[in-house]
């Protein structure tokens, strides 16, 4: 039963908010430590656990630095970017996104986008960027729809595209499932036949884009928005 003080200490430390990884390290040691071990096998056991899951730990690496680069005026600056481009507007722009995700997906390059990395900090404000250039100041109802927009082409282009890959763990999983029902199926086969649901995935997107500029003319036209003051400026007397 002494080996279980771990919860103990866990809980307790949790109540007191004190700093969850302090209480779970002291923790793990209290709980190593009653089960017998000596205090350099406590930490060989942290160590090997460490770099067994190191994969889980490196993905929390990109938060602080896309904090970081969003603190310093990344979403400015992408937004500036695309203003210096006439003919972008927010369908395009996504366009442009979906081709790349889809076809760095089908390569097996997962890493490369997502919400976290690509879309909040860079695709998103340059999509409303493009809007901007063309239609001026957006309501809020506007730059809600843009990002979902933008949320959408990263999970559809990824969800389609990774299925090209023979080493992706979808493909794997249909093969396993197959091979359990009597049905012998090469991955390459499975991949193969992936291809034409994502060109048609791209195709349907791409008209849904289309859809998307075609609405947001049609917005600015009925009812454009004044382009308020910067907030630096004072309003006129």
């Amino acid at each position: 039963m002494l080996t279980l003080i771990g919860i103990l200490i866990v809980v307790a430390g949790f109540a007191a908010r004190l700093n969850p990884l302090l209480v779970v390290t002291v923790a793990g040691l209290a709980t190593g430590l009653a089960s017998g071990l000596g205090p350099v096998q406590v930490v060989a056991a942290f160590g090997k656990a460490f770099t067994e899951s190191r994969y889980v730990a490196i993905v929390w690496l990109v938060l602080p630095v896309i904090g970081l680069l969003e603190r310093a005026g990344l979403k400015e600056r992408a937004r500036a970017v695309i203003a210096a481009v006439p003919a972008a507007t927010t369908g395009r722009v996504l366009m442009i996104y979906f081709a790349v995700r889809q076809i760095t997906a089908a390569l097996g390059l997962i890493s490369l986008g997502g919400h976290a990395q690509m879309v909040r900090p860079l695709v998103a404000p340059m999509a409303e960027g493009a809007a901007e250039n063309r239609f001026g100041a957006l309501r809020a109802a506007t730059r809600f729809r843009i990002r979902a927009h933008a949320s959408a082409v990263d999970n559809v282009a990824v969800f389609f595209g990774e299925d090209i890959f023979i080493a992706i763990g979808s493909i794997l999983l249909i093969k396993g499932f197959l091979e359990q029902n009597g049905i012998n199926v090469e991955p390459a086969r499975l991949a193969l036949w992936a291809v034409p649901t994502a060109v048609s995935a791209w195709l349907i997107h791409n008209v849904r884009l289309l859809l998307l500029d075609r609405s947001l003319r049609r917005e600015a036209t009925a009812s454009p928005v004044p382009i308020a003051p910067a907030q630096h400026e004072e309003p006129a007397a």
